[in-house]
Parts: C-alpha cells; sequence; structure tokens
C-alpha cells in the first residue's frame, strides 16, 4: 500500500555527485522541509549502461561508504540498492508517499534516456522530479557557436565558456540531513557488501587503498593539499611525471565527491602571484574536461565509434596476445611506457604525460585499434570517465574532433629523455633498471654490454628486449594512415 502523501517526503537520487557540499539536488530536496530519503542506485545490468571498470568499482565502493557515513552524521540514512532505476525509484516514491525527486544530471546517451523516461512516469503519477547541474561547470548545451551548433574546437569552446555567465558560488554542505523511514512494501535496501564492488579472489586493490583516500573529505584534502603546493609550479613542472605537481583530482571529480565548481571557486580565491600562472594553466585543464563532456554529448558513441569517420577504414593490426599484454603489462622494452603501465596497475591512476605517450605507442607503434587501449583504461583507471576517457583517446588517435593529427607520434625514448631527463619516475616504477646510469635508463637497449652487466640488466631476462623497433612501427602507422587521410 502507498503511503499517502503528507509526510512531505523528499528522494535524493545520489548517482556521480557522492557529496554533500554543493550538491543543488540535495539543497532543493531539503528546501521542501520534509525528511529525505537518500538513495544510491547500482544500475548493473540497465540496457545501454557501460558496466564500471574494476579500478572504478573499488573506488565507488569506498565513496559509497565515505558518503553513507557522511549522511549519518548528519542525521540522515543513505539506502542502497541494485537493479534498473526505473523500476526502484516509482516503487519507492508510491511506497514513501514522495512529493518530489530530485538528482544531480548525467550526459551519457543511455542514461539521459531512462532519466526524461522517469520524469514523464513521474509526471503522470503527481511527483515532481526535478534535475540539477552539478557535473560541469556549464551545460554541453549552453556553449555554441554563432550558428547554435556545438564547438568541434578546444580553444574557441574554452574562449566561448570562460566568456559565460559567471560560475556561481558553491553551495555550503547542510547542517542537518532529516532521515525519513524506511517505507514499508517498498523494495529492499541492500549492503554495501552486496554489490560485490570490491576485487576479493585475487584481492588486487593493496596499491589502490596504500594511494588514495576516497570520499567527499577526501576530495577536500586533495583540494587544499593542491592549492597549498604544487599549484605554484603547476604550469612548469605538470609534464613531468616524477614531479609532485599535479592535483590528482581526477578521481574525485569522476564520482563527484568534488564537484568542478568548488575546484573553480577555491583556485579563483587561493591564487596570488606565485600561483596565478598555474591556476590559470590548471583551470584550463579543468575546461578540457568540460570540452570532452561538450563532445560527449553531441557524440554520444564516440567509446565505440570513430567521431571522424574515415577512420572507420583505418587498417588495424590484430594485435598478437604477447603484443599486447606486453603494453598491459609494463614489458614493453620501452621505459617509459612500461612505468606508466605498471603505474596504473599498481595505483589505478597514470601520470597524464605518460597517458598520452602510452596511448600513441599501442595505436601508434603497434597499429592497434585505440578501442582496446580505451577498454584496458576503462577497467583498470579509477577516474575511468565516460567522458574524458573515449574522448582523450580519440584524441591521440586522430580520430576525434579536435584531434592531434594521426602524423604525430610519441617517441617514447625522446619523451622520457625530456620529461624525466633523470630517470626518477623510470626507477621508482622498474626497480630493476635503477643502477644505469641517465644516458641510458630510456634506452636500456642501446647501452653497451659491459654497462648493462655492472648495472645488474639483462635484456631478456629481467628486463625485456623492445617488442617494435620505433623507426618501423613508425613508418608503418604512417603508411596506414594515407589509407584513411580525406
Amino acid at each position: 500500500m502507498a503511503a499517502p502523501k503528507t509526510q512531505n517526503t523528499a528522494i535524493v537520487w545520489f548517482r556521480d555527485d557522492l557529496r554533500l557540499a554543493d550538491n543543488e539536488a540535495l539543497a532543493a530536496a531539503l528546501s521542501t522541509g520534509g525528511p529525505l530519503l537518500c538513495v544510491y542506485i547500482l544500475e548493473d545490468g540497465t540496457a545501454g549502461f557501460r558496466p564500471l571498470g574494476g579500478a572504478a568499482r573499488w573506488w565507488l565502493h569506498h565513496s559509497l561508504q565515505a558518503l553513507g557515513q557522511d549522511i549519518a552524521a548528519k542525521g540522515g540514512r543513505l539506502d542502497l540498492f541494485c537493479g534498473e532505476a526505473r523500476r526502484i525509484l516509482p516503487a519507492l516514491a508510491e511506497a514513501a508517499g514522495a512529493r518530489i525527486i530530485c538528482w544531480t544530471r548525467r550526459y551519457g546517451g543511455p542514461e539521459m534516456a531512462v532519466d526524461a523516461a522517469l520524469k514523464a512516469q513521474f509526471k503522470t503519477s503527481g511527483v515532481e522530479a526535478k534535475s540539477f547541474n552539478g557535473h560541469l561547470l556549464h551545460e554541453p548545451w549552453d556553449i555554441t557557436r554563432g550558428d547554435g551548433h556545438g564547438f568541434a574546437v578546444y580553444t574557441p569552446y574554452w574562449r566561448a565558456a570562460s566568456a559565460a555567465a559567471q560560475v556561481g558560488e558553491p553551495l555550503p554542505a547542510p547542517d542537518r540531513l532529516p532521515a525519513a523511514p524506511i517505507p514499508r512494501g517498498a523494495l529492499r535496501t541492500t549492503s554495501i557488501e552486496a554489490l560485490a564492488l570490491l576485487p576479493e579472489k585475487p584481492d588486487w586493490a593493496g596499491g589502490l587503498r596504500a594511494a588514495w583516500r576516497p570520499g567527499e573529505n577526501g576530495a577536500q584534502e586533495r583540494l587544499k593539499a593542491f592549492l597549498e603546493g604544487e599549484i605554484a609550479s603547476y604550469s612548469l613542472e605538470r609534464n613531468r611525471p616524477s614531479a609532485d605537481a599535479v592535483s590528482r583530482l581526477s578521481p574525485h571529480l569522476r564520482f563527484g565527491e568534488i564537484g568542478p565548481r568548488q575546484i573553480f571557486a577555491a583556485v579563483r580565491t587561493a591564487w596570488d602571484n606565485a600561483a596565478q600562472k598555474g591556476g590559470v594553466k590548471f583551470l584550463a585543464e579543468l575546461g578540457w574536461r568540460e570540452f570532452n563532456y561538450h563532445l560527449s554529448f553531441y557524440h554520444p558513441d564516440a567509446a565505440r565509434q570513430n567521431i571522424q569517420r574515415r577512420f572507420d577504414k583505418m587498417p588495424w593490426r590484430e594485435p598478437a596476445p604477447r603484443e599486447l599484454s606486453a603494453w598491459q603489462r609494463g614489458e614493453t622494452g620501452y621505459p617509459l611506457i612500461d612505468a606508466g603501465m605498471r603505474e596504473l596497475w599498481a595505483t589505478g591512476y597514470m601520470h597524464n604525460r605518460v597517458r598520452m605517450v602510452v596511448a600513441s605507442f599501442l595505436i601508434k607503434h603497434l597499429l592497434i585499434d585505440w578501442r582496446i587501449g580505451e577498454n584496458w583504461f576503462w577497467d583498470t583507471l579509477c577516474d575511468a570517465d565516460p567522458a574524458n576517457n573515449p574522448m582523450n583517446w580519440q584524441w591521440v588517435a586522430g580520430s576525434g574532433a579536435d584531434a592531434a593529427p594521426y602524423f604525430r607520434i610519441f617517441n617514447p625514448v625522446l619523451q622520457g629523455e625530456k620529461f624525466d631527463a633523470a630517470g626518477d619516475y623510470v626507477r621508482r616504477w622498474i626497480p630493476e633498471l635503477a643502477k644505469l646510469p641517465n644516458k641510458w635508463i630510456h634506452k636500456p637497449f642501446a647501452a653497451p654490454p659491459a654497462l648493462l652487466r655492472g648495472a645488474g640488466v639483462e635484456l631478456g631476462k629481467n628486463y625485456p628486449r623492445p617488442i617494435v623497433d620505433l623507426a618501423e612501427g613508425r613508418a608503418r602507422a604512417l603508411a596506414a594512415f594515407e589509407k584513411v587521410k580525406g
């Protein structure tokens, strides 16, 4: 039996906005003055939805755990469900006698279709459904060219976005969250353990546990540390993978433990003459994330389809099993590539400069379809983002809207010598090369045999020989590109 709509219950549906501060959906539900049902639905199995990868599922477990604790500390309760939102939410609203349901918008095609169907369904049952922007500085449809169409190039996009209406001030976290009683007859809630988000056999997440603190408090701590330290050198040091010069906020942003409006406001408030240059560059990188969501809105199938359809004719090679596994395991024989892939496996993260180089190596030197690499990153990155991940892979592949030219091929040796000149990054993740001099740390295959022996390096035994010749791989890639040039 449905509860009468007399207690003014409001439902807050958390999705990729797992925070209490600057959460307009939460604030709108609170403004009704009634008790709240705070819910999260793991939408596994929903048609068209891309299942989360392993590292993202690990992060989600801990983020939900942190959110539940934060809500409980303010008198509320986070109820967990698993299944299809189109089935769960209407049943929950009817049983609770809810008058309103609020959520933060999402921008994937299948997700937007579910949300639109829910709004229509709630309208017929007399429940008000309200959605809010909490994931972006600007909605994808609000920044357009003079002809009303979306942008395809980053620089004019960010120029237009920067000139758009001022980004509002973030909302504070609420002081109290009055909990509605669990409605009778509603679908049963589930436990966080029953969601089965954590790896068990084997438990490969030890490095992730050591590297991260998921949750809203962890996000705020990371932002504070960045603003007090790394941002001052960000514009100069951000490309050095061994430097502690980047924000490492990307997983927190991915799950909405912190919102872009909070970051934008904090950077603008904190910067002074020392940090201003770094702040401007950092906000431009936040703008790249905005641009990727803008592109994704207009190209919702970008994880599967080339944005530039001429790349459908690209003669990708069928990867040999050893070739692909060598890339995945960090055993290619090119130290910068291998260090990046080992960092990824250990921590669920990789420095952005190295991400570009390892992606270029797979796509161009090995001529392997970018979607294979994108899928691997989707499974292993804590910050695997539905817009950033495919758009950045398409950028490297040359098939994206505003893409690097296909003939731009990163040389992993030269990139290592330029951005890891002292070899600190390589030595951290490939200790078997630690005793090599800087001159050879990025090209052990070219080092004199006596020097290798003295450093304890045995190519083909404790460190692999290169799986592809760089010059040959480059030539093969350029020949392939000739077949799709427009």
